[in-house]
């Protein structure tokens, strides 16, 4: 969902990449609660942090406290960020009861890691 975020929001301004330290594909629930906004992720694929460790990005952002510490160093990266978030692949429970834990990780995803990149970078998105 953030990858989704921030290509959507900020695609014209960063080369986006996701990955994670223990991919599991992606969920048709993250879908599902992303196609409500109106953002499309089904072209996203699920990705190893360990695809990437040999390129340079100018910032890492880790979004759950498992990835921050067993995420790999980066030559090059002048910066990591860490931005906890719970992870909704964990949800248990009915259909409805675990799209509703989605649509709760992707609000809070959606209001301070787009203001975290906003702030950052000066950048003014256009509502």
């Amino acid at each position: 969902m953030a990858e989704g975020f921030t290509r959507h929001h900020f695609g014209d301004y960063f080369d986006v990449y996701s990955a994670g330290t223990k991919p599991k594909g992606i969920s048709i629930h993250a879908i599902k609660a992303m196609a409500e906004l109106g953002i499309d992720i089904t072209a996203q694929s699920s990705k190893s942090v360990e695809k990437f460790i040999s390129e340079e990005f100018d910032l890492v952002v880790t979004l759950c406290d498992d990835a921050k510490e067993s995420c790999p160093v980066f030559p090059g990266t002048t910066e990591i960020a860490h931005l906890r978030f719970e992870d909704p692949a964990s949800a248990v429970g009915s259909d409805e009861e675990i799209v509703k834990i989605f649509r709760k990780v992707r609000d809070d995803i959606q209001e301070r890691l787009l203001d975290y990149l906003k702030e950052k970078y000066s950048i003014v998105l256009d509502t």
